[in-house]
């Protein structure tokens, strides 16, 4: 499965970096480093949310009920130069919570990037990334109860992104597709056996940033 150093680097990837930029006023390393960390501390808060009945209800009714269904890549250009960006405002504050400020501190000095570039960075990218996520949903054929034809389940859509999705766990080479076991002990900061927002914030303490510690792994 497809992980989040693949989306980057992908023709979408590049174009959401170019664009995110543009709007910021940030280089595009500068925007790659900035997502690079970003995004993974998103979708580990994210999967960790879905670990309560609650939060997977919540998010499964936002990817696959809601106005984040997807439709957003059909014309991304016009969201990132036009869009009501306060809607990313909202999700970060439902997936990160009191962490917000935390996580967007650790990224901008990690990447030296100013924080408050860091914040209009990824209040623009949060929306595009549920819309990313919607699109994956659907393609696996995920219900409302959280689980696909499969047998896997937003857990694992989620883990996957991660390297630690059901399918990779049963991997050792360690590319972003697989090597689920590998990501977990390291990311796995706090020895609960899941990767969290914890996780993602503590490793993106260390020298390099969790972006950066992806990049070392996978060679990218």
């Amino acid at each position: 499965m497809a992980g989040l150093t693949d989306l980057l680097e992908s023709d979408l990837g590049k174009q959401i970096i170019s664009g995110v930029g543009q709007q910021v006023g940030t280089s595009e390393e500068e925007t790659s480093s900035v997502l690079s960390s970003a995004f993974p501390a998103l979708v580990g808060a994210m999967q960790n949310n879905a670990a309560t009945p609650d939060g997977q209800s919540g998010l499964l009714g936002a990817l696959l009920g809601g106005k984040h269904d997807g439709s957003i890549l059909d014309n991304l250009s016009g969201f990132i130069t036009g869009g009501d960006h306060s809607d990313g405002g909202s999700i970060l504050g439902h997936v990160l919570g009191g962490n917000q400020g935390n996580v967007e501190n650790e990224v901008s000095q990690n990447t030296g990037v100013s924080s408050d570039k860091v914040a209009m960075i990824i209040k623009i990218a949060a929306p595009i990334l549920m819309g990313y996520l919607a699109k994956r949903a659907m393609n696996s054929g995920l219900n409302k109860e959280g689980t696909t034809p499969g047998g896997g389940g937003l857990t694992d859509i989620l883990g996957g992104l991660l390297g630690g999705g059901q399918a990779s766990q049963n991997q050792e080479t360690p590319t972003m597709g697989g090597s689920g076991s590998v990501l977990t002990s390291v990311l796995d900061q706090d020895g609960d056996g899941q990767l969290g927002l914890g996780d993602a914030v503590a490793a993106a303490t260390k020298k390099g940033g969790l972006g950066g510690f992806l990049s070392s792994i996978f060679g990218k």
